[in-house]
């Protein structure tokens, strides 16, 4: 997960998974918040006020997940401080706060302001307590309960993991525009799944990824209660309140909207300025969640879509988040969800979430502004959906155990679900795939009854069948993956299965490349170590069990492929990459500074033990560009 932050000067970011990323982002503007050498406020509210002058800004952290193999991946974040040259500290979370990382992929969400003196920043540290983590992976198609250890096989509790910006690029913190300051907390690099004990074990060597640029474009998410509008300026301001944080107070953040802004505000859509008007009359205090980008330039929010009131999950109504795993008439379930009541906020739930519609139930198709209102066949297997209503137990286990949501008084949102699989066939705007996954999910989770209009046309993940419309196929051929996102086709209407608005083909698909060399390491990880480019060495006989390149859905092992790739920064835009070592880690901005650390580290008296490279793979010419890197070394 990654970490991303600004600040009057700067701040944070995160990563989890085979492949999971945590990103949070701060952001300096005006005044208030923690001093120097102060701890987080455990009491969920604000610090005290600094007595602040132009010697401090304002920091804004935010947090998102990318893509991976973990459910749920739940710790307690308990303190994120910045470190002078001098070694003084400055601590940015005024509380600990909980989060479930896993249910952060594509979006990165704003976590707290706080206020930080002015300075020359050269360190950070994260302070992670896993004493009641709640972690969960998929073990065929199933949700199964994991423990996180250290790489002796001990329960991890409390962790710190220091990371040091390289001499270059230190983080200065000053009066005026705010700079920007990002942690990928990579556990793509650093954690390893064994689902062969019980339960299944992560081990867990974490370590962060800094950069004073974010690496990914992602968009960002704001949550907290409102504290005014200006329908003049189009802008809201709200009380920033993480996750599904309920009483919690971390700072303020100002939301841009205009006349392109969906709005749905206690169930009902708008767009542009009658949204702000519909939220201005709700008034101060109503939920509200905000999604949208930053502009770099100026360092403000601009709003997307805007949900407030009752439309924010767990605001006045209970709501369930998942993929719909099968239907049953008005039935729907939901398994590896996430359940956000009223009463006592949210928790994963491994068990059977049963959704119950009825002909009261308003249902609204999101990716359009405003939404499209629909009727609740338009719901169909693989659909990811938010269903609001009322939630009770099962069975007192809540996290394991079984809920069900009736929402025959309530309302579902339909969100647009991506799915990954290879090509089998083309033709006119359609895609015949080998169905993988659908929302992460993999394909055997899934249960396509009743889909078709006959039994013997229900969706088949063998040859799952995909409307591609006016979208541009050329850059598919057969055998290759690719990612479609859009809609399943209404239950009882297939074929074809889903109705693609996106596509996104091989060539431009993201790819991670991972090596290990067992418990010793080796002191010889590469063939070829220059400036401008990296080559493993795939003859080298301390290969350990990880050695290959993941792209979309398709494994490839690396030492099959004639010749080793050759691993090579990109030609423009950002790029992070970090230096492991059991003292603390080394974070890099330039490629040819990460390969001489590289080279004064690997000098005989340490060994890597492992290596891990996000970014895009060309097979033409066996190319990596790699815009992050992970070498852990011992």
């Amino acid at each position: 997960m990654k970490l991303a932050s600004l600040l009057c000067g700067a701040l944070p970011r995160l990563v989890t998974r085979l492949g999971t990323l945590f990103t949070c982002a701060l952001l300096a503007a005006s005044c208030g918040g923690i001093g120097e050498g102060s701890s987080p406020n455990s009491s969920g509210n604000n610090p005290p006020n600094m007595a602040c002058s132009s010697d401090c800004g304002t920091v804004f952290v935010a947090i998102t997940d990318a893509d991976g193999d973990f459910l749920s991946y739940t710790v307690d974040v308990v303190s994120l401080k910045l470190e002078r040259a001098n070694g003084t500290t400055v601590e940015t979370l005024p509380a600990s706060t909980r989060i479930d990382f896993a249910q952060y992929v594509d979006l990165t969400e704003f976590l707290t302001a706080a206020t930080v003196p002015n300075g020359n920043y050269v360190a950070a540290t994260l302070r992670l307590d896993y004493s009641s983590a709640e972690i969960t992976v998929e073990q065929n198609g199933a949700p199964v309960a994991a423990k996180a250890v250290d790489d002796n096989g001990a329960p991890l509790a409390v962790v710190d993991v220091k990371v040091t910006l390289d001499n270059r690029h230190h983080l200065v913190v000053a009066p005026g525009r705010p700079s920007l300051f990002t942690l990928d907390f990579n556990l793509a690099a650093t954690n390893a799944v064994d689902l062969t004990t019980s339960p299944a074990t992560v081990i867990v060597t974490p370590a962060l990824v800094a950069s004073l640029e974010l690496v990914d474009q992602k968009d960002l998410r704001v949550r907290g209660p409102l504290v005014d509008v200006d329908t003049a300026s189009g802008t809201y301001v709200v009380d920033v309140r993480p996750f599904h944080g309920r009483s919690e107070r971390f700072g303020r953040v100002e939301v841009h909207t205009d006349s392109a802004t969906a709005f749905e505000v206690n169930g009902t859509s708008y767009s542009g300025s009658a949204g702000l008007d519909a939220m201005d009359a709700a008034g101060p205090g109503i939920a509200t969640v905000a999604l949208g980008t930053l502009t770099t330039a100026t360092r403000e929010f601009h709003a997307t879509q805007v949900f407030a009131g009752t439309s924010v999950p767990g605001a006045g109504i209970d709501t369930v988040m998942g993929e719909v795993l099968a239907r049953s008439g008005d039935e729907l379930t939901v398994r590896g969800g996430t359940v956000v009541r009223n009463s006592d906020g949210a928790r994963f739930a491994r068990g059977r979430v049963k959704v119950l519609l009825g002909p009261d139930t308003k249902v609204v198709k999101g990716g359009s502004s405003p939404a499209t209102v629909v009727d609740t066949d338009a719901i169909s297997v693989g659909q990811h959906i938010l269903a609001f209503g009322a939630a009770t137990p099962v069975s007192s286990t809540q996290m394991s155990g079984d809920w069900t949501l009736d929402a025959t008084a309530g309302r579902v949102r339909m969100n647009p679900t991506p799915i990954y699989g290879f090509v089998k066939s083309t033709s006119e705007g359609g895609v015949t795939l080998q169905l993988d996954s659908i929302g992460g999910r993999r394909v055997s989770a899934f249960d396509f009854t009743g889909t078709g209009m006959a039994p013997e046309q229900d969706a088949d993940p063998a040859n799952y069948e995909v409307a591609t419309g006016a979208l541009d196929l050329s850059g598919l051929h057969e055998g290759e993956p690719a990612k479609f996102i859009g809609f399943p086709t209404p239950f009882g209407a297939a074929p074809p299965d889903f109705d693609a608005r996106t596509l996104v083909d091989f060539p431009r698909m993201g790819a991670t490349l991972s090596m290990s060399w067992g418990r010793q390491g080796t002191l010889a990880p590469f063939s070829s170590q220059e400036e401008g480019s990296l080559v493993l060495n795939l003859d080298n006989e301390d290969i350990g069990r990880l050695h290959f390149m993941r792209i979309g859905p398709r494994w490839v092992d690396i030492t099959t492929l004639p010749a080793s790739p050759s691993i090579v920064p990109p030609e423009d835009g950002r790029s992070a990459y970090l230096v492991v070592l059991r003292d603390g880690s080394k974070a890099f901005h330039e490629f040819g500074d990460f390969v001489e650390e590289l080279g004064k580290q690997l000098d005989g008296s340490k060994a890597m033990v492992a290596f891990t490279a996000t970014g895009g793979y060309d097979g033409h010419n066996n190319v990596f560009t790699a815009r992050s890197i992970v070498a852990v070394l011992k």
